[in-house]
């Protein structure tokens, strides 16, 4: 049974990747700690679920003409250096003042959304 959940969280979680792009990790991570992962387990399960299935979604995006790199590439080298604090920050957050921050960016951009 814990394989059966386990595919089927990857297939949703695969399948709104490929819609929402990496911001489908904000869907993954409650849907990951439903399942029974501890929060900040949770957190780093969706990044380690998540790059992988970017790599792929940026690919098929380039393919298709979605994306050209170059409109990419100014981001890599900041977005890999808050990816290392983020990392960094994860150990040393409660998973309170975690769960309420990710619950303000869900919000934040839940409201961005609407609003457009």
């Amino acid at each position: 049974m814990k394989k059966l959940t386990g595919a089927l969280l990857g297939l949703a979680i695969g399948l709104l990747n490929g819609l929402f792009g990496a911001g489908g990790g904000m869907i993954a991570v409650p849907m990951l700690k439903r399942a029974g992962l501890e929060p900040k387990n949770a957190h780093a399960t969706s990044i380690a679920i998540t790059m992988p299935l970017s790599v792929l979604s940026g690919y098929l995006y380039l393919q298709v003409g979605g994306l050209t790199f170059s409109d990419a590439l100014p981001f890599i080298p900041a977005g890999i250096i808050g990816a290392l604090a983020g990392g960094f920050l994860l150990k040393k957050v409660s998973d309170t003042l975690l769960r309420r921050l990710f619950g303000a960016l869900v919000i934040i951009a839940a409201v961005r959304l609407l609003l457009r």
